[in-house]
């Protein structure tokens, strides 16, 4: 990376740190541009050649973190003896839940800010695993077990939607159970809804 794409690099870093911190103190709605680059310590002028509005931004952060949570949670994986299609998909689940125990800030930000097509573009685009994208991951971890398994996205959607659901109660507030009780109900479901995603021959 030479001069100028590095401190382009540092500037965006700049911005979506600061946007980050001041939308958990703050929320989005009563955080301004001007805010946002006071705390950077630049010019207003300079948001607008990396984003356009604060909504941008917010939408950048999730994609962001999310493949974060996804990519800790790979390597943890790839540093334990897993086998097996359904139990690596739960480690990543239980791996992830975790690591949303243990940051309640980052949780609610993301269930809060959280859409199927932000999740989508985070899993199809973001580099998570030495360059490929986490859909990339999940249908090679598929390929290596010999399922097929219809509709691999939309596993995935259900998966996420049932995962960011519970857990923000759960979490949060250890409402209705707290997050042991969650995994021990929650982990069935996951695994019968991929059974029920896999084809036969």
């Amino acid at each position: 990376m030479g001069k100028v794409e590095e401190n382009k690099k540092k500037k965006k870093d700049a911005i979506v740190n600061s946007a980050f911190t001041l939308f958990i103190d703050h929320g989005i709605k009563d955080t301004s541009i001007a805010d946002i680059m006071k705390r950077a310590e630049l010019a207003k002028g300079t948001f607008y050649l990396y984003f356009k509005d604060k909504y941008e931004v917010r939408d950048y952060l999730v994609r962001k973190k999310a493949a974060q949570l996804f990519e800790n949670a790979i390597a943890a994986l790839s540093e334990e003896d897993v086998t097996g299609f359904d139990d690596k998909i739960i480690f990543i689940v239980d791996n992830i839940l975790d690591q949303l125990n243990d940051n309640k800030i980052l949780l609610k930000f993301i269930s809060k800010n959280l859409s199927w097509g932000i999740l989508r573009h985070s899993i199809e685009n973001m580099p998570v695993n030495d360059g490929e994208s986490a859909a990339d991951y999940i249908e090679q971890l598929t390929e290596e077990s010999g399922k097929q398994i219809r509709n691999l996205e939309m596993l995935v959607f259900m998966i996420a939607e049932l995962v960011n659901s519970t857990a923000h109660s759960v979490i949060l507030y250890q409402q209705p159970v707290e997050l042991p009780e969650l995994k021990k109900e929650l982990y069935p479901l996951i695994i019968n809804m991929i059974h029920s995603f896999e084809v036969v021959c």
